[in-house]
């Protein structure tokens, strides 16, 4: 039986360089591994101390919208953790959900997280609040470029953003009311996914000429069977739109990752046309690893379908290792692989899986 107890020596210090390479599907030394979200209790073992967790020091912006700011992981703390796992990257929420808000009872502006815009008229008393995320996006940017530097460290800085669609149906107007309205009132969802559209792609924009190293773009759109909308719709009001966001990005050169869970195969040609580099996290109850590799794996790099459910939360360190091992012999040859989880590393995985997962992508990923 295989010990798990600690993370493993391997080869090649973190460095931007194997992620961007890999992202290209260019040679590397070895399968880079990234998670998008690493929660609080992990961190805490793995640093000796609470740091927070991933994507913010206090809260989770990716279980809602908080109530109060909340600044991201300290980039020291963050930079000490990839050495850790051997991750070349660090990255930062740059503002996951549209900032739409109104005026509560004493005159300020909160956002709208009650699902309650159910017409135009509801809509109007609603307004955009962009100013906090756009300051935001250079300050952290430049928070986490400057500790890098300090260090004279190789480890990449990017930022995660853009939820433009879920934004409406989680917060704003509700799952069943928003695909309802998609029909009924096209023309008041079209100028709310607008108006997000514009937000976004102005903080692409801004990352982008303040030397972002790549861009994790999400927004969750599908089901485990397949879209939320019809393909049709989607190409229509959701397609034209998110290529908006990334467009400065795809202009300048600059990687892009996205990230939907579910089903995604009616996207995924746009995805590509629109200068996707990387498709996250590869949803293990929706898509197939080895299918996306035959019909995709020459076009785009693939990330992802650890499934945290089995082996990570509840099969053995042996199961993670196996599953590794399958995920490799598939998904490593031709490169274009980078390693993650099917969601997020999150508290309830067992800690020795973790390190389980993390040593068997480090074995198994050389090349």
């Amino acid at each position: 039986m295989i010990e798990y107890k600690k993370f493993e020596p391997y080869i090649g210090e973190p460095d931007k360089e194997r992620l961007l390479a890999a992202i290209r599907r260019e040679p590397v030394d070895r399968v880079p591994n990234i998670d998008n979200l690493i929660e609080e209790k992990h961190v805490e073992k793995i640093l000796g101390k609470h740091a927070g967790n991933t994507l913010a020091y206090g809260g989770n912006p990716a279980k809602g919208i908080q109530a109060e700011e909340i600044r991201p992981m300290y980039p020291d703390d963050f930079l000490d953790l990839c050495y850790v796992i051997g991750q070349d990257v660090i990255f930062f929420d740059a503002g996951m959900w549209t900032p739409f808000k109104r005026k509560n009872s004493e005159g300020k502006l909160v956002q709208v997280a009650d699902k309650s815009i159910k017409n135009r008229k509801d809509f109007q008393k609603v307004i955009l609040d962009p100013r906090p995320q756009l300051h935001n996006a250079i300050k952290y940017l430049k928070e986490y470029k400057e500790a890098v530097r300090k260090r004279d460290s190789k480890i990449g800085v990017g930022a995660s953003y853009g939820c433009m669609m879920q934004t409406l149906y989680e917060f704003i107007v509700g799952m069943n009311d928003f695909m309802m309205m998609c029909y009924e009132d096209r023309g008041l969802v079209e100028d709310m996914l607008e108006i997000s559209t514009d937000h976004f792609a102005r903080i692409t924009e801004i990352l982008v000429k303040s030397g972002v190293d790549f861009i994790f773009i999400g927004d969750d759109v599908a089901f485990k069977t397949g879209l939320f909308l019809p393909p049709k719709l989607m190409k229509e009001i959701w397609v034209p739109r998110m290529a908006r966001i990334m467009e400065p990005a795809a202009e300048a050169g600059v990687a892009i990752i996205f990230h939907s869970d579910g089903k995604i195969d009616e996207l995924v040609e746009d995805l590509i046309h629109m200068g996707v580099d990387c498709i996250n996290p590869l949803d293990p109850y929706g898509i197939d690893y080895r299918d996306y590799k035959k019909r995709f794996g020459s076009r785009v790099a693939l990330c992802g379908n650890i499934d945290i459910e089995f082996p990570l939360a509840k099969g053995t360190p042996e199961d993670v290792e196996k599953d590794v091992i399958e995920h490799m012999e598939v998904l490593k040859p031709g490169f274009g692989y980078i390693s993650d989880s099917s969601h997020s590393i999150v508290d309830y995985i067992p800690h020795q899986n973790y390190i389980a997962y993390i040593n068997s992508v480090h074995k198994y990923g050389k090349y």
